[in-house]
């Protein structure tokens, strides 16, 4: 008869590890499991001289194995020892085919040996024997891996990571780290944000790439792998690079067919889900337990902690608190009522739609990076106008939404269980409206990076924020009364969309009917005219393309492109057809400007034969206009040189209204035709330069203004990511004294000195430099009268337009 031990432990990673040692000093009798010939195998299989963190850092730690930062190979030799020391039971070369039987009694086959008896079973397999693959064509060449053992290995190499995780960056780094190696290193995000990343590593790629040893290319994705090339998509395009290697880390999925196999239950059908848990671990088997990386908690700190605490529980005991308890005690502290942390997180977490599909183990987690605050009936929650990029949701009670700054009286209100706050996550802008309790309210506020991490790491929360943002973009765009009970039913078939670059949603000629909402980007409208595409118009975000073949069923006139990479909202036909049927208003007020539009197209058509080589002149204005960033602009200065007389009193204007530092440069830039754009700011719809702005120094103010605070560190970051060139660094001139100390100390610049003279003149006198800052225009915010550059040019040769009026500009006599 075979021994029946009280607890077999699967895999001798951190979480497995503790929960063995534990056991070992307990004294209970128990067998460690392990598929390789080494312990903690994903550490095991870091890069070599990898950099182990111990995050958080105010977590204590409870396991009998010792854990600190440090080298890789170090933590592995003092695991080693702890295991030894601690007496663990452990079994190498064991690999675990399946689970049977029940609490009490299981058998845990092997795929050599015989089989091993438990009264309980502890899952720690992680889940990095799954990793996610990429979907590319040639993603199967052998140049792809997703593995980097020693980044010494590679030399003189174009290489490519593919992840902006943890492991990816730390791979770029490793691979970046030894310039003797000669490696050009290239990191690709999917996302502007390093959302799933420690800050430690997201500043450590930050420095290295601004020290010039490598290149990060956010809102970037593999499209077409090569041997000895790739090709990426990117906002402006696509772009084909050299590239002899490719290390692809995006992160793992848990072994699912496996865990389910064992009778244990995930907590949705998502391929990212994770199993169903109770607070001791427990799965819905009873007597196998989950822990570490496979729980959804992938810190090496918490991992330890679980494997000491589900011991304890295993054991009976009843009253272990977990060790962020005090923490979680803390943040909570100031909330009505008398719940206990645990209540609160099921509280939070039940009514707060977003945070459903965490584990309770995951919320605790999530918590450690939120805040969870209680507000009084008209209390405001933010200002309209304020900055702040993070996410609200509401736990219990309502808000009201003031959509009309002059009459405070006039309100939306959101429910419980929704959320607010969404458009500064999304879009970085200022706040939109004040938002004021409505009742006794609690709200949970979730900061712009662990939002991004939910929704990166939980289907579900991605899914709510893009329906919830969805009914509001319908809402607003069509207005015409409508409800959130009236779209419901078109909303439910919505598919969110991300279009490339180029790529087309509408096709001519096509038969499809489906009505598209542009989210974020913008598209143009083309029309094949005499055997090539002619512009015919432009659909900025905030609008909608596709309603004729939607209201008159007929097949697609034209075809809708993306002008740069854009986020699409895809509505069904017939859903929204029947809600014409329901909304007399709604469809008038389409068919009204759909008529507008045909109008449009087929004055265009008209002219193209009888004016035709206009008509092109007009549609290469458009599209050039479109290429120099219209399409994600919000405000751009354009010159028509057919008017500009070379006075360059544009550029003065514009050094008089800023301290002597112009913010454009008139002569640089592109043109077609007569029409020039300067080097001189856009004011993105979604900043590049606000992407990776470490004090967030970058915001957009009242009027759609992209302008740099104060609060500038002059790392340059925004001036690389910037594709127009717009952004300078340079010394900031000294502001202007009081006059009585510029005649009593001398202190300058004084009257009739420019600034920035007087300081480079100040500058060479003293020997000493001032450090540069980033310096961009900023629309003359809070200037009277506007832009200087417009107000001081003599001809009207210079016009700032937003995207929705740009095409008057590309107009062309065609008499």
């Amino acid at each position: 008869m075979s021994e029946v031990f009280k607890i077999a432990i699967i895999g001798s990673g951190p979480a497995g590890m503790s929960a063995a040692a534990h056991a070992a000093r307990k004294g209970l009798s128990h067998v460690l499991l392990e598929k390789t010939d080494h312990l903690s195998d994903t550490i095991y299989r870091y890069q070599k001289g990898k950099h182990v963190m111990a995050t958080p850092s105010v977590l204590v730690l409870r396991s009998d194995c010792e854990f600190d930062a440090g080298k890789r190979e170090k933590i592995l030799e003092q695991w080693d020892a702890d295991v030894k020391a601690a007496g663990v039971n452990v079994r190498f070369n064991a690999d675990v085919k399946a689970i049977t039987g029940d609490q009490g009694d299981f058998t845990i086959e092997l795929t050599k040996g015989a089989p091993i008896r438990a009264e309980n079973v502890i899952l720690a397999i992680g889940t990095q024997g799954n990793p996610n693959l990429m979907r590319c064509e040639g993603a199967n060449l052998p140049h792809v891996q997703y593995q980097l053992d020693d980044p010494g290995e590679y030399t003189d190499e174009h290489i490519f990571v593919v992840g902006s995780g943890d492991a990816g960056i730390e791979n770029a780094l490793g691979l970046a780290a030894d310039a003797a190696q000669g490696n050009t290193v290239t990191i690709l995000n999917r996302s502007a944000d390093f959302a799933r990343a420690k800050k430690a590593n997201v500043d450590a790629l930050m420095a290295t790439r601004d020290a010039g040893r490598m290149t990060v290319m956010t809102e970037t994705t593999p499209s077409l792998v090569e041997p000895g090339w790739i090709t990426v998509d990117t906002p402006q395009g696509s772009s084909r690079h050299r590239c002899d290697r490719i290390i692809a880390r995006m992160g793992a999925s848990p072994p699912r067919k496996f865990v389910e196999s064992c009778g244990i239950a995930f907590a949705s059908d998502s391929p990212g889900a994770f199993p169903t848990l109770s607070p001791t671990f427990e799965t819905t088997k009873p007597g196998i337990y989950v822990i570490g990386a496979l729980a959804g908690y992938p810190l090496i700190k918490h991992c330890m902690n679980q494997g000491y605490d589900v011991v304890e529980f295993i054991m009976g005991v009843t009253d272990l608190e977990p060790a962020d308890e005090p923490l979680l005690k803390e943040k909570l502290a100031g909330l009505p009522g008398n719940r206990k942390v645990s209540e609160w997180l099921a509280f939070l977490r039940e009514n707060v739609e977003i945070l459903n599909g965490l584990s309770p183990l995951q919320m605790r987690e999530f918590l450690l990076d939120s805040d969870v605050r209680a507000y009084k009936a008209d209390e405001a929650i933010f200002i309209r106008n304020a900055p702040g990029s993070s996410v609200f949701g509401i736990a219990s009670g309502s808000v009201k939404v003031e959509v009309d700054p002059s009459n405070p009286n006039i309100t939306v209100p959101i429910g419980k269980g929704s959320i607010f706050g969404e458009v500064g996550l999304i879009s970085g802008r200022k706040r939109g409206a004040t938002i004021r309790a409505a009742e006794p309210t609690i709200c949970i506020e979730i900061p712009r990076m662990a939002a991004l991490k939910l929704m990166a790491q939980v289907p579900e929360a991605r899914d709510t924020v893009n329906r919830i943002t969805s009914e509001r973009q319908v809402l607003q765009i069509f207005k015409s009364g409508l409800t959130p009970a009236d779209i419901q039913e078109v909303l439910a078939g919505a598919e969110v969309m991300e279009v490339r670059p180029g790529q087309a949603i509408i096709n001519e000629g096509d038969v499809s009917d489906d009505l598209y909402i542009i989210r974020s980007g913008s598209m143009i409208v083309e029309k094949n005219l005499g055997g090539k595409p002619v512009f015919m118009s432009y659909v900025p975000a905030g609008s909608y393309s596709g309603e004729m073949a939607m209201i008159e069923r007929s097949p697609r006139v034209a075809t809708v492109k993306a002008a740069i990479r854009s986020t699409v909202v895809k509505l069904p036909a017939e859903p929204f057809r029947r809600l014409l049927s329901r909304k007399p208003e709604l469809r008038k007020r389409m068919e009204e400007e759909m008529h507008a539009r045909k109008e449009i197209n087929a004055f265009i058509e008209s002219q193209k034969e009888e004016f035709g080589g206009a008509v092109d002149m007009y549609s290469s204005v458009a599209n050039f206009l479109i290429k120099q960033g219209i399409g994600e602009a919000t405000d751009v200065l354009l010159i028509d040189e057919s008017l500009c007389v070379g006075c360059d009193n544009c550029e003065k204007a514009c050094a008089d209204s800023h301290d002597g530092i112009s913010r454009l440069n008139r002569e640089a830039g592109t043109t077609f035709a007569n029409i020039h754009v300067p080097t001189s700011c856009r004011h993105c719809e979604h900043p590049h330069c606000m992407s990776d702005c470490p004090p967030n120094a970058i915001r957009r103010g009242p009027d759609g203004e992209v302008f740099i605070s104060d609060t500038c560190i002059g790392c340059g970051n925004c001036q690389r990511a910037c594709p127009y060139g717009v952004i300078q660094m340079d010394k900031p001139p000294p502001k202007k004294p009081p006059l009585w100390e510029w005649m009593l100390f001398g202190k300058g610049p004084g009257p009739g000195q420019p600034s920035y003279e007087w300081r480079k003149k100040a500058t060479k006198a003293e020997g000493a430099e001032s450090p540069k800052l980033a310096i961009k225009c900023d629309m003359c915010s809070g200037k009277p009268g506007g832009p200087a550059c417009v107000r001081a040019c003599p001809t009207g040769a210079a016009i700032r337009v937003t995207p929705d009026a740009f095409l008057s500009v590309a107009r062309v006599d065609r008499r």
